[in-house]
């Protein structure tokens, strides 16, 4: 098969999360288990970071990758969805996985998918295992898919666990409380493994304090060993000044992924690098301060408050649950812009009333559906709006609804781009 076909075949054939939903997931890890058998169980053949979360999972993921490779290290980087080429799940120091290894793992392994009958996340975590191991990496970070301990990617035994924090997402799956949540997520924590913990909350500092006794693993949470100075936008960067505890020289950065909600995310990250150094990692200062600056030039990361287009401003992000939206409303909240303009479409198996209920009323929505089966059709969607006073168009595709707020829009007005990672995949 060529690339395309290829492509073709692991969407068609292989159940898929993004696209249809629940009906992907696999609650165990015994197709994950046996195809990695199958190849020789290349997940222990390198050292790894695991890393689960609600939100801040990818930017942390994306923020350590880039640290880990500066200070020069070989460094994998396993993350998911991808937003424009599926090989963006699959990089080394930044670099995709290469075509021709996409086309002859799935070729080689043809056999066994048809025997297993996998999802198309177990096989793509069983390839990037594979690549790794191949290219020899000297550490590769891997984000969580869904939760935590059944996920595909819980098959390694990491030098390091990390939780950024613990929300309602996906409850449906992983449970309608946060102590139910934050059991999943806590599935990472490993036998006499270190875990740093991004944030908690009285709900779920219990769980990851049972689950790491449990486990006999070392637990650090990054707010007792990190506090926030300042913050403030010079030009295109996030200019922090971070305390580090005890008290000590403070720590200036310049972060080029600038959204509000990456403080909580940078805390996480320079608690983690702690962990690293102390594992005998060289990791300088300075290492640290060109890594966070340029995440997005070395890593490919993008679709966390990105900007599309200055006049109009046009921002798009990925935030697609409750506590990811709130975030996003902060970043509006403190743009100064005449109108506000927001191209909206979400998926089915979202809380989408909580979600609306926190939105600007004043703003002028464009309502579309993302181009996949478990999309909610932009019909539905306006009609749900409207019970929360938020009054727009329905327009056939997302471009079509970002074509339409420019047209309307003035060179002061802001266009926000969201509601879902696929909504944001199909504007970038």
């Amino acid at each position: 098969m060529t690339y395309t076909q290829t492509l073709e075949y692991l969407y068609a054939q292989l159940p898929m999360f993004t696209r249809v939903g629940e009906s992907a997931y696999r609650k165990d890890l015994h197709n994950t288990i046996q195809l990695c058998a199958a190849i020789d169980n290349p997940q222990h053949k390198f050292k790894t970071i695991h890393v689960a979360g609600t939100n801040g999972k990818g930017s942390v993921s994306h923020s350590l990758a880039a640290i880990l490779q500066t200070a020069g290290y070989k460094t994998g980087l396993y993350t998911s969805p991808h937003l424009k080429d599926f090989r963006e799940r699959i990089r080394i120091n930044g670099k995709m996985i290469p075509k021709q290894n996409v086309i002859e793992f799935v070729a080689q392994n043809e056999h066994l998918f048809s025997k297993l009958s996998p999802s198309f996340f177990e096989v793509t975590v069983a390839m990037a295992f594979q690549y790794f191991a191949t290219e020899e990496v000297d550490i590769a970070v891997i984000e969580v898919g869904l939760g935590g301990r059944l996920d595909s990617t819980n098959t390694i035994n990491p030098l390091l666990s990390i939780i950024t924090n613990i929300g309602f997402d996906h409850v449906n799956i992983l449970g309608n409380t946060l102590p139910k949540i934050a059991f999943e997520k806590a599935g990472i924590i490993k036998h006499k493994t270190p875990v740093v913990i991004g944030e908690y909350n009285p709900l779920t500092k219990p769980v990851f304090l049972a689950k790491a006794e449990e486990q006999n693993a070392p637990i650090t949470f990054a707010g007792h060993q990190f506090e926030l100075i300042s913050d403030e936008m010079e030009g295109n960067y996030r200019a922090l000044v971070i305390n580090e505890i005890p008290n000590i020289d403070p720590i200036k950065l310049n972060l080029d992924l600038t959204g509000t909600y990456q403080i909580k995310n940078i805390v996480t990250v320079l608690s983690a690098v702690r962990q690293l150094k102390k594992q005998g990692f060289a990791i300088s200062d300075e290492n640290i301060y060109t890594a966070l600056k340029n995440v997005k030039k070395l890593t490919g990361l993008n679709g966390r408050w990105q900007t599309l287009q200055k006049k109009p401003l046009v921002i798009c992000d990925t935030g697609h649950n409750e506590d990811g939206i709130k975030e996003v409303l902060k970043n509006i909240q403190t743009s100064k812009y005449n109108n506000l303009h927001i191209v909206i479409g979400m998926v089915n198996d979202k809380e989408i009333d909580k979600i609306l209920a926190l939105m600007p009323k004043n703003a002028i929505y464009y309502f579309c559906a993302p181009s996949l089966p478990r999309a909610k059709p932009a019909q539905q969607l306006q009609a749900e709006a409207k019970e929360f006073g938020l009054v727009g168009d329905i327009y056939l595709s997302v471009k079509d609804a970002l074509a339409a707020a420019k047209t309307n829009a003035s060179n002061n007005d802001f266009i926000f781009v969201g509601g879902s990672t696929f909504v944001v995949a199909e504007v970038i």
